[in-house]
């Protein structure tokens, strides 16, 4: 099987459907043009240690998808750590409406997704060379964002605490992670206990969900953590 072969593309079709996620095939095909590229740019660049076609689908382009229901229309994403674009420029085919903001900290990576961009013809989306930790200090970038994701960085709760000050009210934060660790949950659960970096007591409340998925055909399970910050009247 080859990328963007008639069965890789049915690959996606249906693998979406199992995580009740509708694709057309103009975001099919959108798809296929990212998967080509970024198997084009690997052989120069280190953007992915996944290359099996069927990986490729399911690891980046499926497990990218998972969190589409989280995310509204017409919000501004960030997506720290975009590396080859996941999950960031697959979010951004699904809903084009979104305002979207990649950062990574590889000069390399992110010529490739300003490559990316303009090859696909995305429009209100952005690519930045910069490391997490120095996005808040740019003037550049006022915020705050409607939703933060990542898929890069292994720490939930260091995640938070350099996401939390760029995030809006009523925002979402969302880590995507491989199986649940019981110890970075709980870990978590203290950080919010304690509220850090997160303003007034009084107003903020956060709320942490846990979903589990498994992601088609290769049936590895995945977990995603969000929180949603809500400030009271």
């Amino acid at each position: 099987m080859q990328i963007g072969s008639i069965k890789w593309k049915k690959l996606l079709y249906d693998g979406a459907q199992t995580l009740e996620i509708h694709v057309d095939s103009d975001q099919v095909d959108k798809f296929t043009t990212h998967a080509m590229e970024l198997a084009k740019w690997n052989r120069k660049i280190n953007l992915t240690a996944i290359t099996d076609p069927l990986e490729v689908a399911v690891k980046h382009f499926l497990d990218s998808m998972a969190p589409d229901s989280m995310i509204p229309w017409n919000a501004s994403l960030l997506d720290i750590g975009s590396g080859g674009g996941f999950p960031g420029i697959p979010l951004k085919i699904l809903k084009p409406s979104l305002s979207v903001t990649l950062i990574d900290a590889s000069r390399k990576k992110v010529s490739f997704l300003k490559h990316l961009i303009r090859i696909l013809g995305l429009e209100n989306i952005e690519a930045f060379h910069l490391r997490a930790e120095e996005f808040s200090q740019q003037a550049l970038f006022a915020g705050p964002f409607n939703a933060i994701i990542s898929r890069a960085l292994s720490s939930t709760p260091e995640f938070v605490r350099m996401a939390l000050p760029l995030l809006d009210t009523d925002g979402i934060l969302i880590a995507m992670k491989g199986k649940r660790s019981e110890v970075e949950i709980e870990s978590l659960r203290s950080l919010i206990h304690k509220k850090t970096g997160m303003g007034d007591e009084n107003l903020t409340e956060i709320e942490l969900r846990l979903k589990t998925y498994t992601l088609p055909y290769l049936k590895l399970e995945r977990t995603i953590v969000s929180l949603k910050r809500n400030r009271h009247p």
